[in-house]
């Protein structure tokens, strides 16, 4: 999914990091406040930790790649904002020190996987997980639905992108300037992969580590689920959840 520099025009590029540079700001706004927290710590883990999953790639038809990103786990533990910034800096260093995805298309790549991964990571975790325990099984479906939603979200943004260029930017003969596939051939090519191969990995790792977190440490699960009632701390109060009986 990363985008190589080349593929998209220089004004695409401009666009895509103008559209991106507010959700930094508010994102480093936000996480200040927290910095006398643990977040910043996990910040960290969570950008080596996408950094890592991100390097598994399959190759996919136009010259891209598909692969998880981490976004889901990063968004419910560390919240949307923080997740943008940790899957961000992961992205940073790829395209920096090791060529994965252009420094041109940097802010594509962050307002596709970063951004919109986020936001929608967050808003399908919130929508299916509301009211639920926090140790609760929905909410490990919550994630893995909202990992493999926030990453076909991204793949999605990248092949319009690919898509629109030979629409919008060829020369006078019709000849493409940059990426060359149309959207019938760009979009089918990034989804496909990424609805199967990708998109389980994201799936699964999104289940499994909030699976995990719930027998290990629930209290990580507590930003994106501030007021979920905890099964845990229940039971540890006094309290003990019985099943009705019914007697007719």
């Amino acid at each position: 999914m990363h985008i190589p520099d080349g593929y998209l025009s220089p004004v695409t590029c401009a666009v895509l990091y103008a559209a991106a540079a507010p959700f930094w700001a508010i994102a480093l706004r936000r996480v200040k406040r927290l910095l006398n927290t643990k977040l910043v710590p996990l910040l960290s883990v969570f950008a080596a930790f996408s950094f890592v999953i991100m390097m598994f790639n399959i190759p996919l038809p136009g010259g891209t790649t598909g692969h998880a990103v981490g976004v889901g786990i990063a968004t419910i533990v560390l919240g949307p904002w923080g997740s943008m910034l940790a899957i961000s800096v992961a992205l940073l260093i790829q395209a920096l020190f090791f060529g994965d995805g252009g420094i041109t298309a940097f802010g594509a790549n962050c307002f596709n996987m970063a951004i919109v991964g986020s936001l929608v990571a967050n808003a399908v975790y919130r929508t299916i997980g509301r009211g639920a325990a926090i140790t609760s099984p929905r909410r490990v479906v919550a994630a893995s639905l909202a990992g493999y939603a926030a990453i076909n979200a991204a793949a999605f943004c990248a092949s319009i992108e690919f898509g629109i260029q030979p629409l919008l930017f060829h020369d006078a003969s019709g000849a493409p300037l940059y990426a060359p596939y149309p959207l019938s051939i760009a979009v089918p090519a990034m989804m496909i992969g990424h609805l199967t191969f990708a998109g389980l990995a994201e799936l699964i790792t999104a289940g499994g580590v909030v699976a995990y977190l719930q027998r290990s440490d629930s209290s990580l699960l507590k930003l994106t689920a501030p007021d979920a009632p905890d099964k845990n701390s229940i039971e540890k109060s006094g309290w003990r959840v019985t099943r009705p009986l019914w007697i007719g």
